[in-house]
């Protein structure tokens, strides 16, 4: 039994559910993944979903398209790092460093793709009534094992983006098509919600699941292709892919940082609380003598504190390789790094004062019940489409009404699981505006 992944598999640059693919020689496939996913719809509506802050009119506060763009930067630049460790250790090929940046560059674009509208709140909230609906045991509930209601009562934007690069974009098996090595690049979690739950083993080596059971073919298909080593016990499941941890530090470094930089922006946190955070990953403070405003002082604390925060954990992943394709490193890189301890007075911080900040409160509480609301209204349509045995064309009355004023898609909706990831799939892919309109039109 293979016992460490080997790189040559692990950068399997041929495609998922095209095996007659031929690489073009002037255009590297994952340059053609990137621009896959930068030219997707579900990337272009990150535009306009939350970050940290709700429905913001500043302009300069994040959103999640340019926190997906940003974590892509750091993503690279991690990516190269490492790849130019990788090349000089000769464990990976001469002009292997280019497909370690590119690959993570691809995966950072779309590590955000499934995310609901009003940020981890969005997910909390599809989430819950998801499960109060189990509760019932009624209609297109009715039965929790069929349905894997694990998955949906613990909605996970990571396995909703494997969905959608992977089936729903394009409407064809494999979706993206991206190649193998973006797609273990992006998989975080390689479970199941139902694996996780049933297997101790799972759930210590995987904080959530990251794949729903509907796609389970896929992961084979991309942890095979890339030689992921397989999880013990009864269940299906495999470690993570080497560069999931370089796509993992990338997304923890942006929003650490930049999340500070909003909060200054917001007015949640003063001018200094925000230097004395960054000067501690920086190594420095700014000088006071140039004239610069606070807000010039800050960001070019943060654009310190990213580029010695990326090197930390580049040396991380040097010093746990092995662990890394072994399947036994359990830690994030940022953990792992030298820069831990001031990680975690950021993430303190962030818990304490921005993430509790009274605006942020109320506009989370706002969402959640616009979220139940419009998963109330939309129910009705998912319900007749049950009676008419799973056949859009024999809609009537309101229900047919609703679902061509809203256009939506029912195409995936062939049983009631099937039609409960089509109600999710439309909810969750709802921009944060797009979602009061929504409710607006069903409730006048």
């Amino acid at each position: 039994m293979m016992t460490s992944m080997e790189w040559p598999a692990l950068l399997d640059l041929n495609r998922l559910y095209r095996a007659d693919y031929q690489q073009d020689r002037h255009r590297p496939a994952y340059d053609q993944d990137a621009d896959r996913i930068a030219f997707s719809a579900p990337f272009r509506r990150l535009a306009n979903k939350t970050q940290v802050h709700p429905l913001y009119d500043n302009d300069h506060i994040h959103h999640r398209l340019i926190h997906s763009m940003e974590t892509a930067s750091v993503g690279r630049s991690l990516g190269l790092e490492v790849g130019h460790w990788l090349e000089q250790e000769g464990l990976i090929a001469a002009g292997g460093q280019a497909v370690v940046a590119g690959t993570v560059h691809a995966a950072c674009l779309a590590h955000d793709i499934g995310n609901p509208p009003f940020g981890h709140s969005g997910e909390a909230a599809i989430g819950d009534w998801f499960a109060e609906k189990f509760d019932s045991r009624s209609g297109l509930f009715q039965d929790r094992g069929q349905c894997f209601a694990e998955e949906f009562e613990a909605f996970e934007g990571n396995a909703q983006g494997f969905r959608i690069l992977t089936r729903l974009e394009m409407n064809r098996p494999g979706g993206m098509r991206l190649t193998h090595a973006t797609l273990g690049a992006f998989m975080k979690y390689p479970a199941t919600a139902r694996a996780r739950r049933e297997d101790p083993e799972i759930s210590g080596a995987l904080k959530k699941f990251g794949v729903f059971e509907s796609d389970t073919d896929a992961l084979r298909a991309v942890a095979e292709q890339t030689g992921l080593l397989p999880g013990a016990g009864p269940h299906r499941w495999w470690c993570r892919h080497p560069l999931v941890f370089l796509v993992e530090a990338a997304d923890d470094i942006c929003y650490n940082i930049l999340d500070l930089e909003d909060a200054f922006t917001a007015g949640t946190l003063s001018y200094r609380e925000v230097v004395e955070l960054l000067a501690a990953v920086a190594g420095l403070v700014p000088r006071e003598d140039r004239g610069d405003t606070q807000s010039e002082k800050i960001a070019f604390l943060r654009a310190v504190a990213i580029g010695r925060a990326f090197e930390a954990c580049s040396q991380a992943f040097s010093e746990n390789h092995s662990a890394i394709m072994h399947g036994t490193f359990s830690k994030g890189l940022v953990e792992a790094s030298s820069c831990a301890a001031a990680f975690a007075v950021m993430r303190t911080i962030a818990s304490e004062r921005i993430f509790t900040a009274s605006r942020k409160t109320e506009l989370e509480v706002m969402g959640r019940n616009l979220v139940h609301r419009i998963l109330d209204g939309l129910l009705p349509v998912f319900e007749a489409l049950a009676e008419s045995d799973f056949e859009p064309e024999k809609l009537t009355g309101y229900p047919r009404q609703l679902r061509r004023a809203l256009d939506i898609d029912l195409r995936q909706a062939h049983d009631p699981y099937s039609a409960l990831h089509c109600l999710a799939d439309y909810v969750s892919g709802m921009t944060d505006r797009y979602a009061l309109k929504v409710s607006k039109i069903i409730y006048g």
